[in-house]
């Protein structure tokens, strides 16, 4: 497999995160490393423990931090916020809900 067809399934795994388990997540992160493609934002999008991707993870912003906690192992991910970073949250106003 060439590096560029490691890139195109990489993106569409990444696409489609929601549903995988944490052995797909292990092979594609195996496939990245081999193919010595970076995975940057991405790898934000599951544990770095279990490798279960986040779904309905509590997710706090505070000091600058974002702090996710695994809703599967309880393990605890903590990133420098950077207003760049897009992890697929949606933010809704009071006006919305419900």
């Amino acid at each position: 497999m060439s590096k560029t067809q490691a890139k195109e399934e990489i993106i569409e795994f990444f696409s489609h995160i929601k549903h995988k388990t944490p052995e797909q997540v292990k092979k594609i992160k195996k496939l990245a490393m081999s193919h010595n493609i970076k995975l940057g934002d991405k790898r934000k999008l599951f544990c770095k423990k279990c490798l279960n991707p986040h779904k309905n993870s509590s997710i706090s912003i505070k000091d600058g931090f974002i702090t996710i906690v695994c809703e599967n192992c309880g393990f605890i991910n903590r990133w420098k916020f950077k207003k760049e970073m897009d992890f697929g949250i949606r933010y809704i106003s009071q006006g919305d809900c419900c």
